[in-house]
């Protein structure tokens, strides 16, 4: 929002938000924007109107309530108890939202200074009767901090201002209030010993002093040693948790580490009640600040920690005066949580009267039937409205009232869900509980009918709601109207049709004729006939479409972070035996083929604990000044964790930078580096993710200037990374990533931008947590993709079935958008053998639908080529050297495809050079022969035809010929295999494999089989003219 609004920008901004939070005044986003609004305006007024207006709907953080009660302090009356008492009503209601410790310090401040105030002046006015009286200030000092004594890290800061005030009036004392005073202080202090808190120490030391003043002096070895032993279960309690709260902070206070922090809390066998319930308040407080700022799943998150809590208090038996005070702040929290509003539902029942329950259910039923986002979400909608009909169920079959009322709740209810939702709900829980309750009663079964026979037009395809209606109409008799309803249906485009079929045979069995059972089956066999030919259609779209989504997958290392695949020197090192050059390291001698297993296993583990996490790992700084020095960044970042590496770029506009950390758990405390200064100069760092968008579904034409162009007018633009097509020449995706999180942000508009006709652009923030994680080198090569599923199919069903191949890491089911299969999915195996050996389902049938199964990776070619494939490639390829440093295979391919038609590119890093594969030799021989250089990112390329041996870090072009799937160095495809049984694969009759005959020679040394030396100009001039 621009801070220099004039007035009438402010005006019609003002009066904008002001009517949409009017329509929905239960969108906490509106409300922040309408804060942000009245703030930039820079009316007093407006900005308090807004922060007013949150309160009304809304409990409320620190970060409304602090300015408001500054506001109401700086425009009262201190002297007056009118102005007094309205600003200790604001502190009260504040303090019943949410756990603040700055409130509750605010308020301890203004209580002790007022009282100062009014003893400097000489005494209180008669007006104030007992408020700021001494007793009146010990039982609301008290209060106050017993709010916070829960809270195990903080709660210090409020009771050391109680022991300080009430220490001083002890001092002050003297005669009987003394020896009273005396009392009050030692129980204080003995009770604050047995709580768990941060500074245990500094409290017992307290006590010693205390003890060594005001008791006698017999007495003090006694009670020192009493204390001692109060305290003790305390200070471990404290000790056995320390860590969590170390972790807490380290993570920023995330919400996923309160959740961490109270699961293991509620792991013990008796859980701390106070503990947990300072834990809950905590995590609550913290997950409504971050919803208030628009944070991703805090709200989810903020309604678990509050069902959470109300669960735990209902458990442990708590007062219920105190249930019910947490309950009715939670619905200020959450009032669009359907989850919680039923167990509030299902609380009044239980602790009230019929009458008075009825009364307050119905009052609190019907205000959530006016809060819009409740009603819009049907996850939450129903389990309120179950809730409500649960206690009229109750109700009537106590003999206290009638069914009108229940069917007139579900009735209602059942067409709200589908207006909220166009899907409704798939799994007809009204429905079915509607139809319970009527078949239950003779009198009401026909309502039963008429209400499935509605839903079967609003869930045309559901199998649940005609087996359903069907059942219905067996019950009563009705087998005529079943059996119309089952021929009709037979051949309907039903999510499981399977299912039908199947109840329709089974209700024949028991109540059709001969003829009636025989026609019935005929007629399934015809309907399967015409499902199975849809299917097969289906099935070919859903290959399709998973072709594309595997090669989404496939660059799911390429996320965040403009980093090429590098290759590091340890990591190269590893790649060859010991004393191997580096340059070697993509394809080894021919007597390195016996290396034994197990060593070479050694090195992949070794590789794969050496992996980087970058996107995870690395903040994004950007606003620097002109010429700061990495010396300077290290300098900035110094105590939050172990540095990896820094890149500092210079932009047209702007100097930049990457810092990468060690491990994950640097960033957070990177991230407080914000709005630091650099040789005077504030810095902005933010996660490189949250800058960084994933764009797709734009035109095929579309190039990098194009996407630059399309991007570049919502900010300042770092970098532009596209995938690799050597392995899939369809991928149609990109990153394109900013300087600031703020122009991302901007650009999210062109989501679902047409750009041409038919295709609507994708665009997304590319947050790392929402793809699966890679641990590993080999993850492709153990995924399986299972296409043909049955809609019905869940992830437990498949993991079920492919447990019995092996240990399953993760299923991944494509979900359509009411939530069901689109019928293929992703399996994950611990290892490739497991992968291998759950394509033995293939062709399983699961839930009558048979399923196809092959290995995801679609690197995997075809085992057999045909003669003389390989030199078929090389013919049509090229080698580009003199690559610019770190050259994206995206990028190059796009530039190259100016003048030739691509099939493929491979850039080798440590060589600067890529194998560029063409369409054909004439498409290689246009690249070839051109008379002009090409420039690519300042760099003239240098092409020259590719060598038959090629480079020793070069991998061949052409897919491996042995039946592994891995690549196999040239050299050692013609050795034979020892062992009984091997297959010499590559060798014809009488053929020696040189590396047999010649133990002595290079792996890499060319053969006459290979083609000789490379190709030259005049090679392809012959070549293109016919010529030999």
């Amino acid at each position: 929002m621009d801070v220099d609004m004039n007035e009438a920008d402010s005006l019609e901004a003002l009066s904008a938000i002001l009517e949409r939070l009017t329509e929905n005044p239960y969108d906490i986003s509106l409300h922040a924007e309408h804060i942000r609004i009245a703030h930039a305006t820079g009316m007093d007024g407006q900005a308090g109107s807004a922060l007013e207006m949150v309160t009304a709907f809304w409990a409320a953080g620190d970060y409304v309530w602090l300015p408001l009660i500054e506001h109401k302090i700086a425009g009262s009356n201190l002297e007056t108890p009118e102005d007094l008492q309205s600003i200790l009503d604001l502190f009260s209601r504040a303090e019943q939202d949410y756990l603040s410790i700055p409130i509750l310090q605010k308020h301890l401040d203004f209580l002790v200074e007022r009282h100062e105030h009014f003893v400097e002046a000489g005494g209180r006015p008669d007006a104030l009767g007992e408020m700021f009286s001494p007793e009146w200030m010990h039982d609301s000092i008290s209060k106050v901090v017993a709010q916070g004594a829960e809270h195990l890290t903080k709660s210090h800061l409020l009771f050391d201002a109680q022991r300080d005030w009430e220490l001083e009036r002890l001092s002050n004392a003297t005669g009987e209030e003394r020896e009273v005073l005396i009392g009050v202080v030692e129980q204080l202090l003995l009770e604050r010993l047995k709580q768990p808190h941060s500074n245990h120490e500094e409290t017992f030391q307290t006590y010693s002093s205390f003890t060594t003043n005001y008791k006698p002096a017999d007495q003090y070895e006694s009670l020192l040693v009493h204390a001692s032993k109060s305290k003790a279960q305390a200070v471990k309690g404290f000790q056995r948790r320390e860590n969590y709260e170390n972790s807490l902070v380290k993570a920023n206070y995330s919400l996923e580490g309160y959740a961490y922090y109270i699961a293991s809390e509620k792991r013990n066998k008796k859980p701390d009640l106070f503990v947990l319930k300072g834990l809950y308040e905590r995590a609550i407080a913290e997950a409504d600040k971050r919803r208030f700022s628009g944070e991703a799943n805090a709200e989810n998150l903020l309604r678990s920690f509050w069902i959470g809590y109300v669960d735990l208090l209902r458990t442990q038996a708590v007062e219920e005066d105190e249930l019910l005070l947490v309950f009715q702040r939670g619905l200020r929290s959450v009032p669009t949580s359907g989850e919680f509003l039923a167990r509030y539902i299902r609380y009044l029942e239980r602790v009230l009267e019929f009458e008075e329950a009825a009364r307050e259910i119905n009052a609190v039923y019907e205000r959530g039937r006016t809060i819009g986002p409740l009603q819009a979400d049907v996850e939450q909608l129903i389990p309120s409205v179950l809730a409500r009909a649960g206690f009229e169920k109750r109700q009537i079959e106590a003999g206290k009232t009638d069914h009108d009322s229940l069917l007139q709740i579900l009735l209602d209810a059942i067409s709200r869900v589908h207006k909220a939702s166009s899907a409704g709900d798939p799994r007809l829980r009204l429905e079915k509980y509607f139809s319970a309750v009527c078949l239950d009663t003779e009198e009401l079964a026909g309502n039963a009918l008429v209400m499935w026979e509605d839903a079967t037009r609003f869930y045309k395809t559901s199998y649940l709601v005609w087996t359903a209606y069907t059942e219905a109409l067996t019950k009563g008799r009705m087998y005529d109207d079943a059996r119309k309803v089952f021929r009709d249906v037979a051949n309907k485009n039903l999510d499981w049709p399977e299912a039908v079929w199947e109840a329709w045979i089974a209700f024949e069995h028991l109540h059709g004729t001969v003829e009636q059972i025989e026609d019935a089956l005929d007629r399934v066999e015809r309907a399967q006939v015409q499902v199975n030919n849809r299917r097969a259609k289906e099935a070919q779209k859903a290959q399709e479409a998973a072709a594309q989504l595997i090669a989404e997958t496939q660059a799911a290392t390429e996320a965040a972070l403009p980093v090429q695949a590098e290759t590091a020197p340890t990591l190269a090192a590893m790649e060859v035996d010991s004393g191997a050059p580096a340059e070697a390291s993509a394809k080894r001698k021919a007597e390195d083929e016996g290396t034994p297993e197990p060593t070479k296993k050694a090195r992949l583990e070794e590789q794969a604990k050496l992996k980087r996490d970058r996107e995870n790992c690395t903040v994004f700084v950007a606003e620097m000044p002109a010429g700061v020095t990495e010396d300077e960044l290290r300098t900035l970042f110094k105590d939050c964790g172990s540095i990896r590496e820094i890149k500092i770029t210079q932009l047209p506009n702007s100097l930049v930078a990457t810092v990468e950390f060690m491990d994950r758990e640097s960033v957070p405390a990177a991230l407080t580096k914000d709005k630091k200064r650099i040789r005077g100069q504030e810095v902005a760092v933010h996660l490189a993710w949250k800058s960084t968008l994933y764009v797709t579904n734009f035109p095929e034409k579309a190039d990098d200037k194009f996407i630059r162009t399309l991007f570049g007018k919502y900010g300042e633009i770092f970098d532009v990374r596209w995938p690799s097509k050597k392995f899939k020449s369809t991928r149609r995706f990109c990153y394109v990533q900013f300087t600031s999180p703020t122009a991302a942000e901007h650009a999210l508009e062109l989501n679902g931008t047409e750009l041409e006709e038919s295709h609507k652009m994708s665009v997304f923030i590319s947050n790392p947590e929402r793809r699966k994680e890679r641990t590993d080198s080999d993850a492709d090569d153990r995924e399986v993709y299972v296409a043909g599923l049955s809609k019905l199919v869940t992830k437990e069903d498949l993991e079920n079935l492919f447990k019995t191949y092996g240990t399953v890491k993760d299923v991944r089911m494509i979900l359509d958008d009411k939530g069901r299969s689109k019928g293929f999915a992703f399996v994950e195996f611990e290892t490739e053998n497991d992968a291998r050996a759950a394509l033995a389902a293939n062709n399983h049938e699961l839930k009558q639908r048979r399923m196809a199964v092959t290995l995801a990776d679609s690197r995997v070619r075809a085992k057999n080529k045909a003669p003389g494939y390989r030199a078929e490639v090389r013919n049509r390829s090229v080698r580009v050297r003199n690559l610019p440093p770190n050259t994206q295979e995206g990028l190059l391919q796009q530039a190259l495809e100016k003048h030739a038609r691509v099939k493929r590119v491979e850039v080798f890093q440590d060589l600067n050079e890529a194998d560029v594969e063409l369409e054909d030799a004439a498409e290689a021989g246009k690249l070839l022969l051109r008379p002009d250089s090409i420039v690519f990112d300042g760099n003239t390329l240098q092409i020259v035809a590719e060598s038959t041996t090629g480079p020793r870090t070069a991998r061949p072009l052409a897919p491996p010929a042995a039946n592994t799937g891995l690549f196999v160095p040239r050299a050692a495809v013609s050795r034979p295999r020892a062992g009984l049984g091997s297959k010499q694969r590559g060798l014809g009759t009488g053929q020696v494999s040189r590396s047999a005959a010649d133990p002595g020679s290079s792996a890499s040394t060319p053969s006459p089989a290979n083609g000789g030396a490379s190709k030259g100009q005049d090679d392809f001039r012959r070549m293109l003219s016919g010529g030999k």
